[in-house]
């Protein structure tokens, strides 16, 4: 096996360990690498290790990507994205987790030649550097999505606040699970995706009803995070 096969088992473990504890299914929970920074030949690796959903935090590194394995795995956009590209993204990916505004979602729509699922991401805790909609403006920015004719809009994603501690973002996570379930009650409309959860804290946002988690350093950093594992 090689080293990214490793991490790619190692993540895998904990997540089925993780599903397990709250009483969910391990194959409930969609493991999305995110190859920002990492080279053609480790994403390969990736690909043959079983992983087909794959991510990007940034639309220009990952056109050539893309272009390079686009049969083999489905491509995710996980970082914020600019109005001014959302033309190349519409092209570029099968789920953006990152709309937060009309703008930007009208863009996506004008610009994809198939629908395009896509999540809106929601400032939990109101951090002032982060991007997303606030909670109490969900609802209406929801109504406004569901218009839009070429998306559809599958569920909320969210970035916990970063903590050594991975307990600290298990509120952050348990409140976008419940404001996922009352905005679906409000729209009548099923909301069936969680984007939660990061290399620090994957376990606790599986815990907490996470559907997709988005890992990387986890994955391609295994041997420096878990020295003597999976030897």
């Amino acid at each position: 096996m090689t080293e990214v096969a490793d991490g790619v088992a190692w993540v895998r473990s904990r997540i089925a360990a993780a599903a397990a504890r709250a009483g969910r299914r391990e194959e409930d929970v969609t493991l999305v690498a995110v190859t920002k920074g990492i080279e053609l030949a480790r994403i390969r690796d990736l690909v043959a290790a079983g992983v087909t959903d794959v991510a990007e935090s940034r639309v220009q590194e990952a056109a050539p990507k893309v272009a390079a394995l686009r049969a083999a795995a489905r491509w995710h956009l996980v970082g914020h994205l600019q109005r001014n590209k959302a033309g190349l993204a519409a092209g570029l990916f099968s789920v953006i987790h990152s709309v937060d505004s009309v703008r930007t979602a009208e863009a996506l729509s004008r610009h994809a030649p198939e629908p395009l699922d896509v999540l809106l991401q929601v400032n939990v805790v109101r951090e002032p550097q982060k991007f997303g909609v606030a909670p109490d403006a969900l609802a209406a920015m929801l109504r406004g999505l569901a218009l839009l004719p070429r998306l559809r809009v599958i569920g909320l994603m969210a970035i916990a606040p970063l903590h050594p501690d991975p307990e600290h973002a298990r509120p952050v996570f348990r409140r976008l699970r419940s404001l996922r379930d009352e905005a679906a009650k409000v729209l009548g409309t099923a909301l069936p995706h969680l984007s939660m959860g990061m290399s620090d804290d994957f376990e606790v946002a599986v815990e907490e009803g996470a559907t997709l988690v988005r890992v990387g350093r986890a994955i391609f950093d295994f041997r420096t995070r878990n020295p003597g594992e999976m030897s």
